[in-house]
């Protein structure tokens, strides 16, 4: 077992250090009608904010008259990626992140059809824009003041302890809490984890008491800071836009990872549709509309357009498969 947490620890490193050896800047301006964002998430989530945030900061810097969203929860994304592969529409981008690389290589369910296992290959890489870190939070009135509180009354009575996550198992959540508690001694693996359909059922879940901790990107819990504690981040040191919330590294847990989230086109997206897209996705990271998403919701900015996020995905894909064979997961 031990052997196998070790290999998730590198996944996560692989992660961290591949995401921001990828970033890139970019230029000038370009203005687009219109975009319809498809999520593969609930409301809540980490897809959802990224895709809503963005288009919020498109809007507002005037580099887009008009954006819409669609919600089309299902198969941990994989019915939103055989929308975009089936109907190719027109005007309309997908959002994703570090799951479609891993659900892919697992052969999640949701991303198996009759022709083989959906991947990003069978859409169009636009760019990647931000990164997100994991953070793990109680309720305000919760008892645990720190994650050492959490460790303590999870040794002594394991099913005291229920973590909330905002997709299934082996998602981006899951793992998150699991080298949390792995990084403190105990057994990932007998940790209750109960999914939710994305961020804003999960926090519901926590806030009612269903579950006594959530384990989501820290951009996910920035706007509910008024009902939650964050008890710990995964960021190397604490990050300026949320200076209270605490790193599990400083608590003594060595715990570091970052989500990147990005856009995907239809197949058969034009080259210059994508290209006008990804630059305007590189051009709104210099504007203050989208500073004050960023920095609402703690996000990295990362831009990979193009061509350097399709080597950055053959990459990641690559390496996890590798390392997920050596944890027997496929």
């Amino acid at each position: 077992m031990r052997g196998k947490m070790n290999n998730i620890k590198k996944i996560v490193s692989v992660l961290f250090s591949a995401i921001l050896l990828f970033s890139a800047t970019t230029t000038s301006s370009i203005a687009i009608d219109k975009i319809h964002f498809v999520i593969g998430g609930g409301a809540g989530g980490g897809w959802d904010g990224t895709a809503r945030g963005t288009g919020e900061a498109l809007t507002k810097a005037g580099m887009l008259k008009s954006a819409s969203f669609e919600n089309m929860s299902g198969g941990g994304g994989g019915k939103a990626l055989a929308f975009m592969i089936n109907t190719k529409p027109a005007n309309t981008v997908l959002v994703q992140s570090t799951p479609l690389v891993l659900r892919s290589i697992t052969r999640h369910k949701g991303y198996v059809s009759g022709s083989g296992t959906l991947s990003y290959k069978d859409v169009v890489p636009i760019a990647g824009v931000i990164g997100d870190y994991g953070a793990i939070a109680v309720a305000k009135n919760s008892p645990f003041k720190n994650f050492k509180d959490v460790v303590d009354a999870y040794k002594k009575n394991p099913s005291s302890v229920k973590m909330a996550g905002g997709s299934v198992r082996g998602s981006m959540d899951h793992l998150i809490g699991a080298l949390a508690f792995q990084a403190a001694g105990a057994n990932p693996n007998d940790v209750a984890y109960i999914p939710y359909d994305a961020g804003g059922k999960a926090l519901a879940g926590l806030l009612s008491g269903e579950t006594q901790i959530i384990s989501t990107g820290l951009g996910e819990l920035m706007g509910a800071r008024d009902q939650v504690r964050i008890i710990g981040i995964t960021a190397p040191s604490r990050v300026s836009d949320a200076p209270d919330a605490p790193t599990l590294k400083e608590q003594g847990y060595d715990v570091q990872f970052v989500n990147w989230r990005g856009f995907f086109g239809p197949p058969g997206m034009s080259s210059a549709d994508k290209n006008a897209i990804a630059k305007m996705l590189g051009d709104v990271q210099k504007t203050s509309e989208w500073e004050t998403v960023r920095a609402r919701n703690a996000w990295v900015n990362i831009y990979n357009p193009g061509d350097k996020f399709v080597s950055f995905l053959e990459k990641q894909t690559e390496e996890m498969t590798a390392l997920m064979k050596k944890l027997g997961v496929i």
